[in-house]
């Protein structure tokens, strides 16, 4: 039986390994290494210094593919989403079934924990034959983010939402919560908010060594995030950032 191991990896630097990630990637027959185009090659890079800085097992080999690109166009979001999972799915299977037979042990190596707005596990279970599936938990953003600021994340006794920008800008402020997560998004979903009372703590390249931090009162460092995001997505070619947003009562 074929076993998938999803390797939570970090948010880019190579010591946020944990010794059982190291095992898992040492274990693997086959590591597959997804490529996303050239103005994101240093994510494909930062896994191949990774199997460079780790791998001892002259057994395991190295494949890479290239990932399905959503169709963005698409007017019906989850539609678009369910049949990008399709693509990756079988791609996922292809690339597998040039490289091993029916048995054997694949490693993905994925951006920060396979469980949290990561949708590995969910394409997984879209294989066919269905593998085992094993999970080896690594550093997410949001544990990133907040040892980045040395921030402790909830208030004593209260509850935080995590949340992606487009909910954010589509529900505006959620209900229940004063301090609020934002992941995935595409824009600066905080423009669409009232700043007045509130605080931000934003990330980007988190653990890599472009890793720009910033933090104050939105109504002052909001236009200055916007303008920083704009610069570093436009130096880079691509950018990946999360925030956290506090209100005071």
């Amino acid at each position: 039986m074929m076993t998938l191991s999803l390797i939570g990896i970090g948010c880019g630097d190579p010591g946020q390994l944990t010794r059982a990630a190291i095992r898992a990637i040492n274990a693997a027959d086959l590591v597959l290494i997804p490529r996303k185009g050239t103005t994101k090659s240093d994510l494909a890079e930062l896994r191949r210094t990774i199997c460079a800085d780790v791998l001892t097992s002259k057994n395991t080999r190295i494949a890479e593919f290239d990932l399905p690109v959503r169709d963005a166009e698409e007017a019906d979001y989850r539609k678009g989403v369910d049949d990008w999972h399709d693509a990756v799915a079988a791609t996922w299977s292809q690339t597998i079934a040039s490289h091993l037979a029916s048995e054997g042990r694949v490693a993905l190596l994925i951006w920060g924990d396979p469980s949290l707005y990561d949708s590995s596990l969910r394409i997984a279970r879209r294989l066919d034959p269905l593998p085992k599936i094993e999970v080896v938990p690594g550093i997410t953003s949001i544990q990133a983010l907040c040892a980045a600021h040395a921030l402790p994340l909830n208030d004593i006794g209260e509850p935080f939402l995590v949340t992606t920008g487009r909910r954010l800008r589509e529900g505006g402020w959620p209900q229940d919560t004063n301090t609020v997560v934002v992941m995935l998004d595409g824009g600066t979903a905080f423009q669409s908010l009232d700043p007045n009372g509130l605080h931000i703590w934003w990330g980007a390249y988190l653990g890599m060594p472009d890793q720009i931090i910033m933090s104050g009162a939105l109504t002052e460092v909001g236009p200055r995030i916007v303008a920083l995001r704009q610069e570093a997505r436009e130096r880079h070619g691509w950018i990946m950032d999360s925030y956290i947003l506090k209100r005071r009562p």
